[in-house]
């Protein structure tokens, strides 16, 4: 983990407003110090380079939920429902990135409704997140490769908002223009279960990309939003990609052929998206990027997708993503089972579970963490910020 940027002045979520009296305060989890630090066993030289790596290039999480999650799980429905969640600016000051892709609650999204993708809630989480962030200067709202570009120079972290599923537009294209001008930059397809653009990757059928589908591929390349096919179906991944006039992101996820499940993307999919000058992000979310390797996730697990993909394609389509929020992430999944239809597998997979992930367990720790595996492994300077960050900043120079 890295010093505290200067640049935060210690704002929390919604200093400006009265707790008790104008919103409702819940017991969150510690940003920082909620499970040890991992030991990658750097030399001091090693830790040097990190640093020195991390002030010096482009560091960008291609998918995050930097939100603080209650201290007990079962609290998180409520939590959501209010609609506001409290972002870790502290724990972002300390993670070493220069941008995030935020993607809110999504899935989890309980204003209204236990099942989440409602356009009213997207809308209103959206808005409360926004609000917060424009009373603090730390974090930056970016909608540009010039205001990404900018946050960097500034010592600020840019924040792109993201969503993992367009299940929200239902038939109306025009919603994706107003969540464009609202300042979203990009969009899933499909959230594991089916929606009018396409198939889910938890479908036992998979119809592949609609007609409507089609037409929406076409509206988010003519607004410049950045397409998402981490949870779309193997078909409704390939169609998009085709489909597409510029690369698409797959932007948390692994690979099939490390560890079998239908939640990681198949050799085709890679292949494919890179083929079209796509990146892959890879997942750490607990119990997905798992390898036979380490099957008790960790980053090693991670960096095993992260090395057969980087040999698979090649190093200039791939990323990191890794799907992190501040607090007890097994705990969330557990509150939401069965509600996200994530997927798992084609015939179960065993697994043994961890608690968290070692070395991958949030945004403050993540990236301090990724380059410290590579150092350690020799990859060279120019390898490595291609992996943070400038392959993902090369596809967007493209799509926006």
């Amino acid at each position: 983990m890295q010093e505290t940027s200067p640049n935060y002045h210690g704002y929390r979520s919604f200093d400006y407003l009265e707790p008790h009296a104008d919103f409702k305060v819940f017991d969150l989890a510690p940003e920082l110090g909620r499970v040890p630090a991992y030991d990658l066993g750097l030399t001091g030289e090693q830790s040097a380079r990190v640093t020195r790596i991390l002030a010096d290039n482009h560091v960008i999480s291609l998918h995050e939920h930097p939100k603080i999650l209650t201290s007990d799980p079962h609290q998180l429905r409520e939590y959501n429902h209010t609609g506001r969640n409290s972002m870790g600016y502290e724990g972002l000051a300390k993670s070493g990135m220069s941008a995030l892709f935020d993607n809110f609650m999504n899935g989890t999204n309980c204003v209204t409704s236990e099942h989440g993708w409602k356009w009213n809630d997207v809308v209103y989480d959206l808005g409360l997140r926004f609000a917060d962030i424009a009373k603090q200067d730390y974090v930056v709202l970016v909608r540009t490769v010039a205001e990404l570009e900018k946050a960097k120079a500034e010592g600020r972290v840019g924040l792109v908002a993201g969503l993992e599923a367009a299940t929200m537009i239902e038939n109306e294209l025009d919603r994706l223009d107003i969540l464009y001008g609202l300042g979203v930059r990009q969009m899933g397809i499909a959230y594991s279960m089916a929606n009018q653009l396409g198939s889910g990757l938890s479908e036992p059928q998979d119809g592949g990309l609609t007609t409507f589908g089609h037409k929406a591929v076409e509206r988010m390349n003519k607004l410049g939003i950045a397409i998402d096919i981490s949870h779309s179906s193997d078909r409704t991944s390939l169609d998009v990609i085709n489909a597409s006039s510029v690369p698409v992101f797959i932007t948390h996820a692994g690979a099939r052929t490390v560890w079998p499940t239908n939640r990681m993307k198949s050799d085709e999919v890679i292949i494919a998206c890179a083929a079209r000058g796509g990146v892959i992000g890879l997942e750490a979310a607990p119990h997905t990027t798992l390898s036979e390797g380490h099957p008790h996730h960790s980053i090693e697990s991670v960096m095993d997708h992260f090395s057969y993909c980087a040999d698979l394609v090649g190093i200039d389509h791939v990323a990191f993503g890794p799907d992190t929020n501040f607090g007890d992430h097994v705990g969330l999944h557990d509150s939401f089972s069965g509600h996200l239809t994530i997927g798992q597998a084609h015939g179960h997979v065993d697994y043994p579970k961890v608690p968290y992930v070692a070395g991958m367990e949030n945004p403050a720790e993540n990236f301090t963490n990724i380059v410290g595996w590579l150092v350690k492994n020799d990859y060279a300077d120019d390898a490595i910020s291609k992996a943070i960050g400038s392959n993902i900043l090369r596809v967007l120079k493209e799509v926006w």
